[in-house]
């Protein structure tokens, strides 16, 4: 297998991605023939342009929740797919509020651009799907969009776990178990907390239970990258003793270099 991880972007909070100082366009995982774009945030097109990712090969769409810097081009991108709906491929997976929308929040995806790929999905926090020879579970988080939900990965190779936007719970630790690789979106550093969004100290709890093989930290806010977010990686991976890089636009990783042959790789028998 060859595959890879690619950050289209890093930016987290609105004074960040509002004014680009890292890019905000998701992030691609590669495996052979099988692309996925995860949370294609406002320039998703013209970053996937500048990293010489070809979005017409997207096997699959994800969404994790509503908000602007996680969805705001999740129709652009099904165009970019599906030539506008000429050519009817892929899955788009987002959770509730983004396919179906939630009380007064209308849907983020138009009915036009869900006809345009094979199928739309609606995912639940706890659902299971796979796609080709990949299993997907939702997970829980604790957001302010109620609906908001991480992503399991789980490949023949490695499994990928991406937190989305969510408060620390212990819980995570059971949910998160048997990572390869943990993608946490980190906002804040040291000691500066906020509703619905982990820190590093929060980054730190988890890591020192979960012990994956590598930690990615990106999703950025202003005060995050006022601290540097190398140095407050260096100090996750100093307390943790894990593997910890901070995410900086258009990082390469390759996951096959951190899959763990002994954990579990599907959903086959998952409890």
């Amino acid at each position: 297998m060859k595959a890879k991880i690619v950050f289209l972007g890093t930016g987290g909070d609105s004074i960040v991605v509002g004014k680009q100082l890292r890019a905000s366009g998701g992030f691609i995982l590669q495996m052979d023939d099988i692309q996925f774009h995860i949370d294609p945030g406002p320039g998703a097109l013209v970053r996937a342009r500048q990293e010489d990712i070809n979005l017409r090969e997207n096997t699959a769409l994800f969404v994790s929740h509503s908000h602007i810097n996680h969805c705001n081009d999740v129709n652009a991108v099904v165009s970019a797919m599906t030539h506008a709906g000429l050519d009817k491929i892929g899955v788009l997976v987002g959770n509730k509020t983004v396919i179906e929308g939630e009380g007064e929040i209308k849907p983020y995806v138009t009915d036009f651009y869900k006809n345009c790929v094979e199928k739309a999905i609606a995912l639940e926090s706890g659902a299971k799907i796979g796609i080709n020879n990949i299993d997907i579970k939702a997970l829980p988080t604790k957001h302010s969009d109620i609906n908001c939900i991480g992503f399991k990965f789980f490949t023949p190779e490695f499994t990928l776990t991406y937190s989305s936007d969510t408060a620390y719970s212990s819980d995570l630790l059971e949910i998160y178990k048997n990572s390869d690789i943990l993608i946490l979106n980190i906002i804040n550093p040291f000691g500066i907390k906020q509703s619905g969004i982990m820190n590093t100290n929060d980054a730190i709890k988890l890591l020192s239970k979960l012990k994956p093989s590598l930690a990615i930290i990106q999703h950025f806010g202003i005060k995050m990258l006022s601290a540097n977010p190398m140095t407050e990686a260096r100090e996750i991976a100093r307390k943790t003793k894990v593997q910890t890089i901070a995410a900086k636009d258009g990082l390469i990783v390759n996951p096959l270099s951190y899959a763990a042959k002994s954990k579990q790789k599907t959903l086959t028998g998952y409890k």
